[in-house]
């Protein structure tokens, strides 16, 4: 792997790379790279990486009575009946 020092680098350029880069949760190095490899057509786009969210309002919503509710009865069908299973 070679090296690439850059010069000229402006205090505006770097502190927009550098909010960037925390933006994305990447260090400025890895989102300098990646940045440059899109722009000269070296990285393809993932494909198959698209998030959907329109079943969303379906997923999550219990409260916390209605997940106690759901635990509790999950719990009781867990129990193991003695009298079934010890002779």
């Amino acid at each position: 792997m070679g090296s690439l020092s850059i010069r000229g680098v402006d205090k505006q350029l770097s502190a927009i790379l550098k909010q960037r880069a925390q933006a994305a949760q990447k260090s400025v190095n890895q989102f300098v790279l990646e940045t440059l490899k899109k722009h000269v057509g070296l990285e393809k786009e993932k494909r198959f990486t698209r998030e959907y969210d329109d079943l969303d309002k379906l997923f999550g919503k219990w409260s916390a009575v209605e997940y106690d509710r759901i635990q509790g009865k999950i719990k009781s069908e867990r129990r193991i009946d003695d009298e079934l299973w010890n002779e």
